[in-house]
């Protein structure tokens, strides 16, 4: 009976895993043809400079990349060493991770399609924010010193659980355009692939940290952190605000965070407080640490300030927004899914008895690749950067 709540978490956090399988089968399949068909090449030259256009293309090459959040951090890095402005690497930082298909279908199963909604939204709005108070609170000399302190640093280490993943997705693999389409399908299942081994761990952490709070944190614990009473604005704001510091402290981030998002919003947290958090995935303390360590002190400390206002004014942005739209989600909050799934044979077991074989057949294009290409590949990438 003393480790009946060791079992139960792990059940549970095995229950969700079960019910998001497809969603992210579909997720990272459609994210790894976007990666292989879009190429990421001459990203210093695109984002060289602060305007709405290279605003515009960092957000769209972020969205249509798929990164674990360590990852993201360690592609932005390397577009800024290459001679990317702070900003539009930071928007491609955040796109990469909050405007990415699997977050979108995961989303929509725990959540809903409001939240979807707003997710997309949101993003937009952030980045704006980001825009904005960059050019308001960064001092003139903090990205010139910030990418003197990162050249220093030398080639990227990675700093992060899956940034090895992460190069072939950002700059180091050869367009697809000009090559025959077996070799088109061989990159589409590396991606897929890589997209695994970047974020498998975090799912899998978000999933068993969700599990363990739905067993052992009682409900009241988590109401007390919402304020649920006085003031509107002031409940808005103040949710907003506790969302981010619960994801700092729960150290999950990307796809992983979701379904402790499910199971705070089934608790008390306001619809805009559910946003901070799940745009929160870049502040954890681990990822704060690699930012001092590839930024240095000082720009990290402005970085993280201005992640975390823009994280909670995207949150109240929206949740005014939907509010003023008649949007927002009515009516008692539903049980947690966390806490009250079980197992069953319903659509969601067809649905992940399909997606298995497009899992295996991706896999198994990945190792031909890899068993075909492994002499061809250092080549192709060499006459690549001949070229450039």
């Amino acid at each position: 009976m003393s480790i009946h709540w060791l079992w139960q978490g792990l059940y549970h956090a095995v229950l969700m895993g079960w019910e998001t399988f497809w969603a992210l089968v579909v997720g990272f399949a459609v994210s790894a043809g976007l990666q292989t068909f879009a190429s990421k090449e001459r990203m210093g030259e695109i984002f060289g400079r602060v305007n709405f256009r290279s605003m515009a293309l960092a957000t769209g090459f972020g969205a249509a990349s798929s990164s674990c959040s360590y990852a993201a951090a360690a592609a932005a890095r390397s577009a800024f060493t290459q001679g990317a402005a702070l900003v539009p690497a930071l928007a491609f930082m955040f796109a990469s991770t909050n405007l990415v298909i699997e977050l979108g279908a995961v989303l929509w199963l725990l959540l809903g399609w409001r939240f979807v909604l707003a997710e997309v939204i949101g993003s937009f709005v952030l980045v704006g924010l980001l825009w904005s108070l960059a050019r308001l609170l960064f001092p003139r000399d903090l990205e010139s010193s910030a990418r003197a302190h990162a050249e220093a640093q030398g080639p990227d280490d990675g700093g992060g659980c899956c940034h090895h993943g992460n190069d072939a997705h950002h700059g180091h693999e050869p367009a697809a355009s000009g090559h025959a389409q077996p070799g088109r399908w061989q990159r589409l299942g590396t991606a897929f692939v890589m997209d695994w081994q970047m974020l498998w761990k975090e799912i899998a952490v978000g999933f068993l940290i969700a599990g363990y709070l739905s067993v052992l944190i009682p409900e009241a614990w988590w109401k007390a952190l919402f304020l649920s009473h006085g003031p509107a604005g002031w409940r808005l704001v103040e949710n907003a605000c506790v969302g981010p510091l619960i994801a700092v402290a729960s150290f999950v981030c990307s796809v992983g965070n979701l379904p402790l998002a499910n199971l705070l919003w089934s608790d008390g947290i306001s619809f805009g407080g559910v946003l901070s958090f799940i745009f929160a995935d870049l502040l954890i303390i681990p990822l704060i640490l690699i930012y001092r360590k590839s930024f240095g002190g000082r720009p990290a400390a402005y970085i993280t300030a201005v992640l975390f206002l823009s994280m909670v004014g995207a949150g109240i942005v929206v949740d005014l927004i939907f509010s003023a739209c008649g949007w927002l989600p009515t009516g008692p909050r539903p049980p947690s899914t966390l806490q009250h799934m079980h197992l069953q044979w319903n659509y969601t077991s067809w649905l992940d008895l399909a997606a298995l074989p497009v899992a295996a057949i991706l896999f198994w294009l990945h190792h031909r690749g890899s068993a075909h290409g492994s002499d061809a590949a250092p080549h192709e990438a060499e006459t690549v950067m001949h070229h450039h």
